[in-house]
């Protein structure tokens, strides 16, 4: 018996070392992105971005050996553990960070890059029926904020940001910063957009700004329509 238990514990040790060798890059990430984590140990055990990571990894490799049904069983019990739904032929690259990570879906075509960040609810999902690679393809240094849809077969350029709860359904170009629904550039290249003020803690909401652009016009009317009767009068 005493050998039994001393076997397991020192399997359990070596595949929680190994573990955290494979996941380096990923508990760097977290350590790097979030001001909460506090060690490598701690992001390995309790963080469920970087469990999905690690059972994502095992269920792609099953698949790439042909071993689809076990290779989704697997997806979907790592879904049912963690919250986060990514499928075996989805292509994920080094350094993804998923915080907190609820409800976050990547697709069976979809290609993440590297040093990759996703806040819960993000979907990168499909657009129909179609066949084929359906999903969308997204750069390296990518950030994409809670609740956002990118739907469909296109790229997401390199360092791109995309607001929370953005509906993304067109190619988004390098160094660029997309919000609204649907998804719409407000920087591109560092160049701000005409009429759209952007600083480096806020994201503009181009529906509330063309509002108030809409209300600005029609004080302008009614003032100049209130002068003109004074003058009629």
């Amino acid at each position: 018996m005493l050998l039994t238990a001393l076997f397991w514990v020192a399997a359990v040790l070596i595949a929680l070392l190994a573990a955290r060798y494979l996941l380096r890059d990923e508990i760097q990430a977290a350590l790097e992105r979030d001001p909460a984590a506090r060690s490598g140990w701690e992001i390995l055990l309790l963080y469920p971005g970087v469990q999905a990571i690690a059972w994502y990894r095992a269920a792609h490799f099953l698949r790439r050996l042909g071993f689809k049904f076990l290779a989704r069983l697997i997806s979907q019990t790592a879904r049912g553990l963690t919250g986060i739904e990514i499928h075996p032929g989805a292509t994920i690259g080094r350094g993804l960070f998923i915080d907190h990570g609820m409800g976050v879906v990547i697709g069976e075509t979809a290609e993440v890059g590297d040093n990759v960040t996703l806040f819960q609810g993000v979907t990168l999902g499909g657009t129909g029926k179609e066949k084929g690679k359906r999903h969308p393809t997204i750069g390296n240094n990518v950030v994409i904020g809670s609740g956002a849809k990118v739907l469909g077969s296109f790229k997401i350029g390199d360092n791109v940001a995309i607001g929370a709860n953005a509906v993304v359904v067109r190619e988004v170009p390098p160094n660029s910063v997309v919000v609204g629904v649907p998804g719409r550039i407000v920087r591109q290249e560092g160049r701000r957009f005409p009429g759209i003020n952007l600083d480096h803690t806020t994201l503009p909401d181009p529906l509330t700004q063309a509002l108030e652009k809409l209300q600005h016009e029609i004080d302008t009317i009614e003032t100049q329509l209130k002068e003109h009767r004074k003058r009629a009068s």
